[in-house]
C-alpha cells in the first residue's frame, strides 16, 4: 500500500510537529516499572520477569521522591502516571502509591495480566484515584493460556473484563499480542470482545526482544503482518473482508500499537501517524530506579537513575539519543526513502549494539 499524497503532506506536518515536540520534550506520561515479580511465564515477555527476580522490588518512598521533583516543574494533572511491571498488583502497597499520587494531583493507571484483578482489588484501585486500566488477553483460552503458560490465565483476565465492563467511573482498554497461533480466530475474538463490553482493543506484534527472541513460533510472516494491518484496517472502515465477518465493529475501538512506521497503513490503523514518543514526552523510572524513555527501550538507552541523579533534570537535559534522531541513519536505513517520516523507526526496535532489528515498512514491502 502506497503513500497518497494526502498522507505525504500529513507526515510532513507530523515531522515537523515531532521536532518541535522533541526541542520542547513536555513530559506527559511517566512509567514505573514497580517490580519484576509476575505471576506468569510468558513466552513473549520482553523483560524476561521471573516469580523471584534478581532485581527486588522499588520501594514506594522512593518513587515518590522521585515523582515530588517533578511536582515544581510539571503541571501534575498532564503528567499520567502509569504502574507497570512485571505485575503490577503482586505489589500489595500499590493502592497506598496510588493513593499518594491522586492527593498529589497525579492521575494514574495499571497493565496487568488480570490475574489478581478480582471485584475487591478494583474497588480498591478504583477507591485510590485509579483512572485508566489496561487488560491483557491474547486470544481464546487455549491460545492465551499457551503464551502465558498459565491453565487459569484466561479464566480470571476475562473475568476481570467482566468487573470492568460493569464500570462507568474509570477509562480501560484490552490489549492483545497477536502471533500465528491467534491470528486465524482475529474476527471471532473480535466478535468475543464486543459481546464481553470492551470498549477499545489494541493489537500489538511480537518483537524478537526478551523470551520471544529465540522462539519461532511467536513470530509473523511478512504476509500475516500485513493481514494483521488489513484486518484492523477493515475493523475500522467496517468492512467486512476475508479475516473479518458475522457484524459491524462500531461498538468497539479497534487500532495497531504505536510501535512502528507503516508506510501506505498509516493513520488508516490507528487515530495517529506514526511518532516514537519514548524521551520525547515519556519517561520511566525502571524497578533498579534506572531513567529512560518508555519501559520497552532496552537499558543500553538509560539517561540517569533517580538514586544518583535529579529526575527532572535528566529530563530536561539529557536524553539527546532519543530527541535527535540523525544517528538511526545508517545500515538499511541510510538510504530509505521514507527516513524522514520514520526517522529510525521504534527504539524499542533496536538492539544493545544499536542495530534496527525489524523494519516494519521493509516487512509490508516485502509481503
Amino acid at each position: 500500500m502506497n503513500l497518497s499524497l494526502r498522507q505525504r503532506m500529513g507526515l510532513g506536518l507530523q515531522r515537523s510537529l515531532r521536532h518541535t515536540q522533541a526541542r520542547l520534550h513536555p513530559l506527559r506520561t511517566l512509567f514505573w516499572e514497580c517490580t519484576l515479580r509476575c505471576n506468569m511465564s510468558c513466552r513473549h515477555c520482553g523483560s524476561d520477569c521471573k516469580v523471584a527476580p534478581e532485581v527486588p522490588d522499588m520501594p514506594a518512598e522512593d518513587f515518590l521522591r522521585a515523582v515530588d521533583s517533578l511536582t515544581p516543574h510539571v503541571d501534575p494533572h498532564q503528567v499520567f502516571v502509569i504502574f507497570t511491571g512485571g505485575e503490577a498488583l503482586l505489589r500489595p502497597d500499590l493502592e497506598e502509591v496510588g493513593r499518594e499520587l491522586f492527593r498529589r494531583e497525579y492521575p494514574w493507571g495499571v497493565v496487568t495480566n488480570g490475574f489478581l484483578l478480582d471485584a475487591s482489588r478494583l474497588e480498591g484501585l478504583v477507591d485510590a484515584g485509579m483512572h485508566s486500566i489496561t487488560v491483557s488477553l491474547d486470544g481464546f483460552e487455549p491460545e492465551h493460556n499457551w503464551i502465558r503458560c498459565h491453565p487459569q490465565s484466561f479464566a480470571r483476565a476475562t473475568e476481570a473484563i467482566r468487573l470492568l465492563a460493569q464500570r462507568r467511573d474509570i477509562l480501560w482498554d484490552v490489549v492483545t499480542c497477536v502471533n500465528p497461533r491467534n491470528y486465524p480466530h482475529l474476527a471471532e475474538f473480535r466478535d468475543y470482545l464486543v459481546a464481553l463490553g470492551v470498549p477499545a482493543w489494541r493489537l500489538f506484534s511480537i518483537f524478537p526482544m526478551g523470551r520471544a527472541a529465540g522462539n519461532p513460533e511467536l513470530q509473523f510472516s511478512d504476509a500475516q503482518f500485513r493481514g494483521l494491518l488489513d484486518f484492523i484496517r477493515e475493523c475500522r472502515e467496517g468492512n467486512t473482508g476475508a479475516l473479518s465477518h458475522s457484524r459491524t465493529n462500531a461498538s468497539i475501538s479497534v487500532s495497531y500499537a504505536c510501535e512502528g512506521f507503516l508506510g501506505g497503513y498509516e493513520q488508516r490503523v490507528r487515530d495517529h501517524f506514526f511518532h516514537c514518543r519514548s524521551g520525547i514526552d515519556v519517561a520511566s523510572i525502571r524497578c533498579d530506579g534506572a531513567i529512560s524513555g518508555c519501559t520497552s527501550v532496552r537499558s543500553h538507552m538509560d539517561q540517569g537513575n533517580i538514586y544518583r541523579d535529579d529526575l527532572w533534570d535528566v529530563w530536561q537535559n539529557r536524553f539527546q539519543l532519543m530527541r535527535d534522531r540523525r544517528w538511526t541513519k545508517k545500515d538499511r536505513c541510510a538510504d530509505c526513502k521514507v527516513w524522514r517520516y520514520c526517522e529510525g523507526s521504534g527504539l524499542h526496535l533496536y538492539d544493545d549494539d544499536g542495530r534496527l532489528l525489524t523494519c516494519h515498512y521493509n516487512r509490508l514491502a516485502g509481503a
